[in-house]
């Protein structure tokens, strides 16, 4: 069997409930809902469409730390503005929320990965075991489960694992298999391998660095490699997908990619490569946000 390779870049322009209304002056303007919000992003460089002095948010994220996941607070800019409030995505319903970290309880360039995974899952026709790590607030555990499989979500965070919980109830999905596990990921695939546990289809979008509900911590560059190889193990005798993303780090996707060929290549099918990016309304500008491998049987 021989492996096909392509470049991609993959637009999540799928979204009713989500828009990048504009960006630039490394700042992006966005509506998640109900909500509109204002957030440093270092990958806008451009002149925005409107001046940033313009722009009109509920709430405007404000940080002196230069990485990506750095803390700081949220300035209120207008009195509707909501702690948490409902979204929907493709028949899924989530709760949105502004965090200590910048983020909004949903990565939304992934419901390219999304849409994908449900789709393959269908087009396989038979039972689907999925593995997600670092599975965040558990969108795509939401869809895959929606899509017919049986799915093992991962993060070490219990408050996300829980906030993925309370989205399953939201989307009406409590009666499907879906098991919420907080742990370490390499120590959790460790286990899986030697209890002999398989998985047709394993994601995982692991941060540039992060730490487990025991203090273990985790490194991109140094511990990426060793996952993958675990993830190799992992996977059953009849593989459908796998999914790899990365963010803030300083890394090629054909690096990336070339790690994960290094793992597939026997299985045959294709590996595609590339960025991830947001579409900005009203424009044809693309908000560049992530890197991603995604192997599949073809």
């Amino acid at each position: 069997m021989s492996l096909r390779t392509e470049t991609r870049l993959l637009i999540a322009d799928d979204w009713e409930d989500y828009a990048l209304l504009d960006s630039g002056h490394l700042q992006k303007l966005e509506r998640f809902g109900s909500q509109t919000v204002i957030r440093p992003d270092p990958q806008a460089f451009w002149q925005p469409a409107r001046p940033v002095e313009t722009w009109r948010a509920d709430a405007r994220f404000v940080t002196k730390a230069q990485d990506e996941d750095g803390a700081g607070n949220w300035e209120i800019l207008s009195p509707r503005a909501a702690e948490s409030w409902p979204m929907r995505w493709n028949g899924l319903t989530f709760t949105a929320r502004r965090t200590a970290f910048r983020h909004m309880g949903v990565f939304q360039e992934h419901s390219v990965h999304w849409r994908f995974a449900q789709e393959a899952i269908r087009a396989a026709r038979r039972p689907v075991k999925v593995l997600n790590l670092f599975g965040y607030t558990g969108m795509m555990s939401l869809a895959c489960a929606a899509a017919g499989a049986e799915v093992v979500h991962l993060d070490a965070s219990p408050k996300s694992n829980g906030y993925g919980r309370e989205n399953q109830d939201l989307s009406g999905l409590g009666d499907k298999p879906i098991r919420w596990i907080a742990d370490d990921a390499m120590k959790f695939a460790a286990r899986e391998i030697r209890r002999g546990n398989r998985y047709d289809a394993i994601v995982l979008d692991p941060p540039k660095f992060g730490r487990g509900p025991k203090n273990e911590t985790w490194r991109f560059e140094e511990d990426l490699p060793a996952l993958l190889d675990a993830v190799r193990g992992l996977m059953s005798d009849r593989p459908l997908f796998i999914i790899a993303t990365a963010y803030a780090v300083r890394l090629s996707y054909l690096a990336l990619a070339q790690a994960v060929r290094d793992r597939t290549e026997d299985f045959g099918g294709v590996l595609e490569m590339g960025e991830m990016a947001l579409p900005q309304q009203g424009s044809d500008r693309l908000l560049p946000t992530a890197l991603y491998a995604r192997w599949h049987a073809g």
